[in-house]
């Protein structure tokens, strides 16, 4: 067929397999996965579910999409031996030395690779959303991310095991999906847009004051220009939808009315969401909707009255189902959609204050009030300092001329004087590394960017298993072709979060750093660079007593020279 490309790396595709109820394959993380690779007609990979424990054999299994799909059911033993070091989803390259793993970073390398195996589906790779970023940066760093991936899956796991004896809290996972959508859409030409949308109150004889009026009266319909022209869908829905079609109306050769064009950007109407993450149908909302759509099966059997607490959530949910293809891809796996009750708002049942409602984020971690120096303040007084040992060998350094060039950092898109420092960094961690590593070791460099630290024990130790965990798959993708220029046997890649590995290890280099402790970087003004340092170190300290805790003798040692790396502190630790 004219456009399709036959990938040329046979891939593995692992998920967890708990249970199945009504069809629905649990985790919500598996149905997640299942339906996108349905939504996308995805028949590139080897799809094995994972039982836990060694039954293989399962009877009732239903509504999975198989079509074009090959699907196994295997045992968690006998997972290849870099899956069972994290945890599912799953991705596997043969031959089983790079690893996806976690459910963000596995959904996107399924749409790469439909988009990859027939490049005419572009609408598949506009899941993605603006700049291919849709869920890419890590749930550790980003919110969004983290509630998408982990709080509302979890959250509607743990609600569909209540009983209900009791009347049921709303997961706050719930609230604070239902908050986001309430926040105006921030897109790169909302100015447009939302002059657009001031042209459409204006013909619809709606004001902005009065569509926001409109807008909070209809509680779940955000469509407010529907009150004013019942013929004409919302502007969002117009612009949202004209990318989901073929046919795009022609854009108005006309200059703009005047108070559309002088109109400031102060006054000028918000854009609602249409989905998850604004405007248009990203993944996000292939994440969410096996998860609402669950929960929302519960909350109209049993507690209908509950949906008037999140009516975007609901009105999210009946509008997903418009989309093309996602009536099929939910059929195929399960997922039978319902129909909501039109809410009724009355004055005595008002939607939530969503401002005031806190987020699940905040519940999990509340924020940093007062910045480092009163915790700085305290500690002192408390006499806790930080007290460093001497560096044992701070002249040792490898060879880098016999060294073959590919392990080298030079080989990297750097500049000399960084290569330079990067070498002199390497000095410090190979030389504490190699002075502890035993044959048959396994060694993760965690956060290993581009592998510079685990290429090099890799070679300087090859009787080493060496583990690369790095969540930026184009880092990992330029270390697996210095390993593949080597020859490394011993060495394996995992693109995923630090949370998703489970695996066992004998020494790990850890370099990400707390909050405050990260910001030590050398353009940074003299005295935060400072507080920087004092809290890196002082977060390190406290990695030291956990390690001692755990029945290890831990030193923190600095760098030499210490202008290798503003970051130049290493905590080693032997097991006593």
């Amino acid at each position: 067929m004219k456009g399709i490309k036959k990938s040329l790396t046979e891939e593995y595709l692992y998920l967890d397999f708990s249970h199945q109820k009504e069809g629905c394959i649990f985790p919500l993380h598996t149905s997640v996965t299942l339906f996108l690779l349905s939504y996308c007609d995805c028949t590139v990979f080897k799809v094995f579910l994972v039982l836990p424990g060694e039954s293989t054999g399962i009877s009732l299994l239903k509504n999975v999409p198989s079509e074009g799909v090959e699907i196994q059911i295997i045992s968690r033993q006998e997972l290849p031996p870099i899956v069972q070091s994290c945890c599912l989803p799953a991705v596997v390259e043969r031959p089983d030395n790079f690893c996806r793993a976690g459910l963000a970073v596995v959904l996107r390398h399924i749409i790469q690779k439909s988009y990859e195996a027939d490049p005419s589906k572009k609408e598949i790779l506009e899941l993605l959303g603006f700049k291919k970023t849709c869920l890419k940066a890590c749930a550790e760093v980003s919110q969004w991310t983290r509630l998408c991936e982990l709080t509302v899956p979890l959250a509607v796991e743990n609600f569909l095991k209540e009983s209900f004896d009791q009347p049921p809290t709303i997961p706050a996972a719930i609230l604070e999906l239902e908050k986001k959508l309430s926040e105006p859409v921030r897109v790169h030409n909302d100015d447009k847009l939302r002059r657009q949308k001031l042209k459409q109150q204006k013909a619809a004889g709606v004001g902005p004051s009065l569509a926001k009026e409109k807008t909070k009266s209809k509680g779940h319909r955000q469509e407010t220009s529907e009150e004013g022209d019942s013929s004409s869908a919302s502007l969002e829905l117009k612009v949202a939808f004209s990318k989901l079609t073929i046919h795009k109306e022609p854009a108005s050769a006309n200059r703009e009315p005047s108070y559309v064009r002088k109109a400031k950007a102060s006054d000028l109407p918000p854009l609602d969401h249409v989905f998850a993450e604004g405007l248009y149908f990203t993944l996000a909302d292939i994440v969410l909707l096996p998860c609402i759509h669950h929960f929302l099966v519960i909350i109209c059997r049993k507690l209908s009255g509950k949906l008037v607490e999140f009516p975007l959530v609901a009105a999210w949910y009946q509008r997903i189902q418009e989309v093309p293809r996602v009536q099929t891809a939910a059929s195929q796996c399960g997922i039978q959609f319902i129909s909501l009750p039109e809410l009724q708002t009355t004055s005595s049942q008002q939607p939530p204050n969503l401002d005031e409602a806190p987020s699940a984020e905040e519940q999990n971690d509340p924020s940093f009030i007062g910045g480092p120096r009163p915790t700085m303040t305290k500690l002192m007084e408390k006499g806790i300092e930080v007290m460093f040992s001497p560096h044992p060998c701070p002249t040792w350094t490898l060879d880098w001329d016999t060294l073959p060039a590919a392990v080298s950092p030079k080989e990297g898109k750097m500049s000399s004087d960084r290569a330079l420092r990067k070498q002199q960094q390497l000095n410090n961690l190979v030389y504490m590394v190699t002075n502890q590593a035993k044959p048959g070791d396994r060694i993760v460099d965690f956060c290993s960017g581009g592998g510079h630290v685990g290429i090099v024990l890799a070679h300087v130790l090859p009787s080493c298993q060496v583990i690369l965990i790095e969540n930026k798959e184009l880092s990992l993708i330029r270390a697996k072709k210095r390993s593949d220029e080597l020859g490394l046997s011993n060495i394996w890649f995992i693109q995923a979060n630090m949370e998703y590995f489970t695996g066992m290890f004998n020494i790990g280099e850890h370099m990400i750093l707390c909050r405050f402790a990260d910001q030590t970087a050398v353009q940074l003004p003299p005295q935060r660079r400072l507080i920087g340092k004092q809290c890196m170190c002082l977060v390190d300290l406290d990695r030291a007593r956990a390690a001692e805790e755990h029945g290890f003798s831990v030193q923190v040692i600095s760098m030499e020279p210490e202008s290798c790396s503003p970051k130049n502190n290493m905590i080693v630790g032997v097991p006593i």
